[in-house]
C-alpha cells in the first residue's frame, strides 16, 4: 500500500518539474532517471558499510556519486553541470547492469535552472533503495500520471480493472505468464502480487523461479524501459521485457504461455497491419490480430483475460465473425461488459473483457455474460470514488461459474454456444440475448417506439424530383440543444445532397446518435422544410411519428428524458469516440401511449417548462459583464497601481500539514476558492510572512497552456493561505483602486487580450512575466465610481446566476412529469432484439456531414 509520505514526495517532485518540464511523460522519465541514479549510490554505500567495495560509481564515475552531487560546497550551477554530465555519460559505465545502461541511454537534462534542480534533488534524496513493496507501489503511482493515449492507441489500464482480470484468471506460481503489449507491466506486477498473496511461504528458490515465469513484449522503447524499471522495483532483478512487434515479427511466434493477460493498443494505422502468414484469421485490423495471437499462444489448458474494443463484440466483417466463431467454438467461457467511462479522462471507449480457457470451454455448453454498470468510480472525467461497485459480485459469479457451472441469475446471463453460433454475426453482446417483459403503468399501454413511429424511413420519391430544386439542409452543428424545434436555415441543391445524407420531412424528430452529441441532447422536431424534403448529417436517426397515434413533441420529450439517454448510453456500440446508439435500440424502446388529447395536455405542460429553460439558458449565454470606459478616465499601467510578486517555489504536499497553497486550479470564475482539496507548503515563519495572502489580493496565472495562462481570481477568504510560484500576486494600492474593480477588469476580454499579447510560447506552454503584466493598461475612474461599478456588476451577476437555479427547478419538474406518465412502478426498458432479426451494424466509418 502506498504510504502518504512517499506519494507526497512524488507529487512534490512533479510540482517542482512542471514549470520546466510540462509533459507528464518527460516528468516520469526525469524522476525515473534520478531514482535509479540515487539507488545505485545507495547500493554502493550499503556494500561499503558491510565491508565490501563500491560497484557502480568507481573509477572515472566516482566523481558523480550522489553524496558528491549534494556536497554543499558546490554552487547551484556547478551541481547542475555535474548532474547533467553524469546522467548523459552513465550509459557508458561498464560497471552497471545492462538494465541500468539501457535506462540512461540517450537521456539528458531538459532544463538549465539550478534552483529547480536543487529542489528536485532534495526531494529525490528522500527516497532510499530497497526491494520493498512500498517502493514498487511508489513507482506504480508515478506511472499513473501517464494517462494520455499514445500514438499507437495505448493507454493506462485502471489498477482495479487489472486486479479484477487477474483474480478471475487466477495465475499459479508454476505457470508462465505473458503480456504481449505490456506497456508499464501493470498486468505482470498484478499477477506477481496475486501469486505472492496466494503463496505466503515461497522459498528463495521458488521466488527466483517465479520471476523467470514473467515476460512481456512492447513495440515502444520507452515503455520497455519503464516496464523493466517497474518490475525491478517490485523485486525482479532481471526482468524479461522484449522490444518486439507482436503482430508483424515472427522470431517469438513459437513461444507459448500458460496465462496471457493484456489490454493491447487497438489502433490500426492507415492501410492496416501487414502481419505475417502464421495467423489463422486473415485480417489487417490490430484488434482482430491481437485476440487471435492471444488465443493461439496459450498452452493446452492455458487461460487468458483480454480487454477488447466493441468492434470485436459486434462488427460484421468476415474477419471479426471468423474470430468470434473460433473463440466461441474453442476458447471463450465468459464475456464481461464494462461501462463506457472506465478509461476516462483520456478515452470514453466502450470495452469488454474476454476470458478464454480451452478446457473450460469444452466443459461448459453455455457462455457466461456479465454486465458491469458501476466499477466503484463515477464515469466522469475525474473518476471519483462512489459506493456502487459491481466488480465484487461479478468476480464471485465468474469464480462460481468456473468451479461449479452455477451463477447468480440477477445479472449474469448464460447463453448456449449453439445459440451464439446460430446468430448470423455470432454477436457477443449479452444484451442481444436478454429477454425483457413489456411493462404497463396501470394507466396507459406500453408500446415499442417502433410500433408508433417509423425509424429511419426510406424515401422512395426522390428520383421524381428535379435535381436542381432547393431543399433544406441541417448539419449537426445547426441543432441547438437549448431548442426543441429544428428550423433549417441552410439550403442545398438536391443534386448536391441526394446521396450520402440522411433524409427527413417536416414533423420528423431528428436524434443525434453519435457520442457526445447524443449525450448532450442534440434532438428536435423539424419545422418548415423547404421543398418538402430535407437532408442532413448521417449521424441523425430519423423518427417519424404516426400522427394518428402519437405527437412528435411528446416523442421528442421521451427521447430527451434521462431514462432514454441512460439506456441509450448503455446500448451504444463502437469505440474510440465513434460510439453510436443503434436504430434498433430506438425501435425497441418502450414508451407509454396515452390518448391523443391526454398527450396534448402532457406535451403542453412539458413545453411550458422547456420554454422557461430555453429562456434562462439564453440569458446565461448572452450575459457578458462589461465595463464601459469613460474617455475622461485616467489610464494607467497596472504596475503603477499595484505591486507584483511571484509565489513560493517550495514543494507542495497533500497531507494536513503546512499552509494551504493556491494554484491555478483554485482560480474559478474570477474568484480564488478553497474547495477543500488544496495542496500545502511546509515553510518557515519568514517565508509564510512573505507569501501570506491578504483579502483583496489578486492572483494571476503566469504560466500554462495559452488557453489557461492569464486566469485571474481575487482572494477574499479568512485564514492562512499562500500561493505557488506559477502565480503572480497583484497587491493593489487601495488608495488608488478598489481590488474588486481591478479584478473585474483583469477578467474582461480587453485585459486578457492585452496580457496575452505579451505571452511567450514554447511547446504546449505560454508564459507572461511580471514586468510585462505590469505594463497592461487599467482604466481608473474615481474610487467611488469603481465601487459603484463593482456593486452593479455584482447585482447583475446574482440576477443572472438565479437562472441556473430556475433551470434546475424546471428540469426537475420535467423529470417528475415524465415519471408520472410512466407510472411510479414502471421502468423504461429496451427489450432484446432477436439476433435473427437484427440488421448489420451501421458503417462505423460513415462520414458525419456536420
Amino acid at each position: 500500500m502506498l504510504d502518504t509520505a512517499t506519494k507526497s514526495r512524488i507529487d512534490s517532485a512533479r510540482d517542482i518539474l512542471v514549470g520546466k518540464v510540462p509533459d507528464p511523460k518527460s516528468q516520469v522519465e526525469q524522476i525515473t532517471i534520478a531514482l535509479i541514479y540515487k539507488f545505485m549510490d545507495d547500493m554502493d554505500r550499503q556494500s561499503e558499510e558491510l565491508g565490501g567495495k563500491a560497484t557502480f560509481f568507481t573509477g572515472e564515475f566516482k566523481k558523480f556519486r550522489w553524496a558528491q552531487l549534494l556536497d554543499k560546497r558546490y554552487s547551484g550551477h556547478e551541481r547542475l553541470l555535474l548532474y547533467a554530465e553524469g546522467i548523459e555519460k552513465m550509459n557508458e559505465n561498464k560497471n552497471i547492469p545492462q538494465l541500468f545502461r539501457d535506462i540512461f541511454k540517450g537521456v539528458f537534462l531538459p532544463y538549465r535552472d539550478p534552483e529547480t534542480l536543487n529542489l528536485f534533488l532534495k526531494e529525490i534524496d528522500g527516497f532510499s533503495y530497497d526491494h520493498s513493496e512500498r517502493l514498487g507501489d511508489a513507482f506504480e503511482y508515478l506511472l499513473s500520471v501517464l494517462g494520455t493515449q499514445g500514438d499507437a492507441g495505448q493507454f493506462r489500464t485502471p489498477r482495479h480493472i487489472i486486479d479484477f482480470i487477474v483474480a478471475v484468471v487466477d495465475p499459479k506460481k508454476t505457470e508462465t505468464i505473458l503480456d504481449p503489449a505490456c506497456g508499464t507491466a501493470g498486468f505482470l506486477i498484478s499477477a506477481y502480487k496475486h501469486i505472492r498473496k496466494a503463496n505466503d511461504a515461497l522459498t528463495p528458490d521458488e521466488r527466483a523461479r517465479l520471476m523467470t515465469n514473467f515476460r512481456g513484449y512492447d513495440i515502444a522503447p520507452d515503455m520497455v524501459r519503464l516496464s523493466r524499471v517497474n518490475l525491478y522495483l517490485h523485486g525482479c532483478p532481471q526482468p524479461v521485457i522484449h522490444e518486439y512487434d507482436t503482430l508483424t515479427s515472427e522470431e517469438r511466434w513459437d513461444e507459448r504461455c500458460d496465462v496471457i493477460l493484456a489490454n493491447p493498443p487497438f489502433m490500426t494505422p492507415k492501410g492496416g497491419i501487414r502481419p505475417h502468414n502464421k495467423f489463422s484469421i486473415k485480417a489487417k485490423r490490430s484488434e482482430v490480430l491481437f485476440v487471435d495471437y492471444i488465443a493461439e499462444h496459450l498452452n493446452p489448458g492455458g487461460r487468458a483475460g483480454v480487454i477488447v474494443p466493441e468492434g470485436i463484440i459486434f462488427q460484421s466483417q468476415n474477419a471479426y465473425k471468423a474470430l468470434r466463431k473460433m473463440l466461441v467454438e474453442n476458447y471463450l467461457w465468459a464475456v464481461v461488459s464494462l461501462p463506457a467511462g472506465v478509461f476516462n479522462p483520456y478515452s470514453g471507449v466502450k470495452t469488454s473483457i474476454l476470458f478464454m480457457d480451452r478446457n473450460l470451454a469444452r466443459q461448459r455448453d453455455d457462455v457466461l455474460f456479465v454486465k458491469i454498470e458501476n466499477d466503484g468510480f463515477d464515469l466522469g472525467a475525474q473518476r471519483r470514488p462512489i459506493e456502487k461497485n459491481d466488480l465484487p459480485a461479478a468476480l464471485k459469479a465468474l469464480q462460481d461459474w468456473r468451479t461449479s457451472g452455477s451463477a447468480d441469475e440477477s445479472n449474469p446471463l448464460r447463453v448456449p454456444r449453439k445459440r451464439l453460433l446460430e446468430s448470423p454475426d455470432i454477436n457477443l453482446s449479452g444484451d442481444r440475448y436478454r429477454t425483457t417483459t413489456v411493462q404497463r403503468n396501470g394507466r396507459w399501454p406500453m408500446v415499442k417506439l417502433g410500433e408508433v413511429c417509423d425509424v429511419n424511413p426510406r424515401e422512395k420519391s426522390l428520383a421524381d424530383l428535379p435535381s436542381d430544386m432547393t431543399v433544406s439542409f441541417v448539419p449537426m452543428a445547426d441543432v441547438d440543444v437549448t431548442q426543441t424545434a429544428i428550423r433549417p436555415v441552410q439550403t442545398r441543391k438536391l443534386s448536391e445532397v441526394a446521396k450520402g445524407y440522411t433524409t427527413f420531412r417536416s414533423a420528423d424528430v431528428l436524434l443525434a446518435k453519435i457520442t457526445p452529441c447524443f449525450e448532450n441532447g442534440k434532438a428536435g422536431v423539424v419545422e418548415s422544410v423547404e421543398g418538402g424534403v430535407g437532408f442532413g448529417s448521417t449521424e441523425f436517426i430519423v423518427v417519424r411519428p404516426d400522427s394518428t397515434r402519437v405527437l412528435p413533441i411528446l416523442i421528442l420529450h421521451y427521447l430527451l428524458s434521462q431514462n432514454f439517454r441512460e439506456a441509450g448510453i448503455r446500448n451504444m456500440t463502437g469505440s474510440a469516440g465513434q460510439q453510436r446508439v443503434p436504430p434498433d435500440f430506438v425501435r425497441s424502446y418502450t414508451i407509454p401511449l396515452p390518448p391523443l388529447d391526454e398527450q396534448e395536455r402532457i406535451a403542453a405542460e412539458l413545453e411550458g417548462y422547456r420554454k422557461v429553460i430555453e429562456g434562462a439558458r439564453q440569458i446565461l449565454a448572452a450575459y457578458k459583464p462589461t465595463i464601459r470606459i469613460d474617455p475622461e478616465w485616467e489610464i494607467k499601467p497596472l504596475g503603477e497601481i499595484a505591486e507584483m510578486q511571484y509565489g513560493l517555489s517550495s514543494p507542495l504536499n497533500t497531507q494536513e500539514q503546512g499552509y494551504r497553497t493556491f494554484r491555478m486550479n483554485e482560480l474559478v470564475d474570477g474568484i480564488a476558492i478553497d474547495a477543500g482539496q488544496m495542496k500545502r507548503a511546509s515553510i518557515t515563519a519568514e517565508e509564510f510572512a512573505k507569501y501570506r495572502l491578504q483579502r483583496g489580493d489578486i492572483l494571476f496565472n503566469r504560466t500554462n497552456s495559452y488557453e489557461h495562462v492569464g486566469r485571474t481570481g481575487i482572494f477574499d477568504l479568512h485564514g492562512d493561505y499562500v500561493f505557488a510560484s506559477y502565480l503572480i500576486r497583484v497587491a493593489v494600492d487601495r488608495k488608488q483602486a478598489d481590488p474588486m474593480f481591478i479584478s473585474r477588469w483583469m477578467n474582461t476580454s480587453e485585459f486578457q487580450r492585452a496580457a496575452k499579447a505579451f505571452a511567450s510560447r514554447a511547446i504546449g506552454q505560454a508564459n507572461i512575466n511580471a514586468s510585462n503584466l505590469a505594463m497592461c493598461p487599467i482604466p481608473l475612474p474615481p474610487l467611488a465610481i469603481q465601487r459603484q461599478i463593482v456593486a452593479e456588476l455584482e447585482a447583475e451577476r446574482k440576477l443572472v446566476e438565479a437562472n441556473r437555479e430556475l433551470i434546475s427547478r424546471m428540469e426537475a419538474k420535467i423529470k417528475a412529469k415524465l415519471a408520472e406518465v410512466w407510472g411510479e412502478e414502471s421502468v423504461a426498458s429496451s427489450p432484446a432484439v432477436d439476433p435473427s432479426d437484427q440488421p448489420d451494424p451501421p458503417n462505423r466509418h460513415a462520414e458525419a456531414h456536420s
